[in-house]
């Protein structure tokens, strides 16, 4: 097993290797991780309470059965289905980037591999390697972000959605055996 400071010099070499478009995949990574923990969390332990104040707010209601509480209810819904969904764009948009990112380390590579050519002409390999590093690394980051960060956001969307049909099924319930 590797001591900790050879693990940083790794991901120091890594980083270096990858350019400036590999921080820039690694900082648009930690932010679509955070706002994806963010949600979970949210689901598991902040949204079940205010589901809970919801209905139990619907259930003290005299009146469920008009047409101006049904639309009190749908506005109810709408604005938990507004705070379960919140970030979800965010969170696509951050998904979506990371292969364009990904593409672009690929082009700053290349033109890297393009300059030592120039310079020193097609001989030196090792010289090429550096700007094939460049290429290859953003654009497999990019492509590994985008692909777990979409696998985690498409499982989020569902338990939105799945959320969001319960608590309209649990206000209509309650409004439908009032009457």
């Amino acid at each position: 097993m590797l001591p900790a400071r050879e693990y940083l010099e790794l991901m120091r070499d890594f980083f270096s290797a990858g350019g400036l478009v590999l921080w820039t995949i690694c900082l648009v990574s930690i932010l679509l991780w955070a706002l994806i923990i963010e949600r979970y969390i949210y689901l598991r332990r902040v949204y079940p309470a205010e589901l809970d104040r919801l209905v139990a707010s619907w259930r003290a209601r005299s009146d469920q059965t008009s047409w101006f509480a049904r639309q009190i209810r749908l506005a109810m819904i709408a604005g938990l289905a507004s705070r379960l969904g919140r970030s979800l764009a965010l969170i696509r948009s951050l998904i979506a980037i990371c292969p364009l990112l990904g593409l672009l380390g690929t082009v700053t590579g290349m033109i890297t591999v393009f300059d030592v050519l120039a310079v020193l002409g097609s001989g030196n390999a090792r010289a090429m390697a550096s700007g094939i590093w460049m290429a290859t690394i953003p654009t497999m980051a990019g492509l590994v972000v985008a692909l777990s960060g979409l696998f985690f956001s498409v499982r989020l969307r569902q338990q939105v959605q799945l959320e969001r049909q319960k608590a309209a099924d649990l206000l209509r319930h309650y409004g439908d055996t009032v009457s």
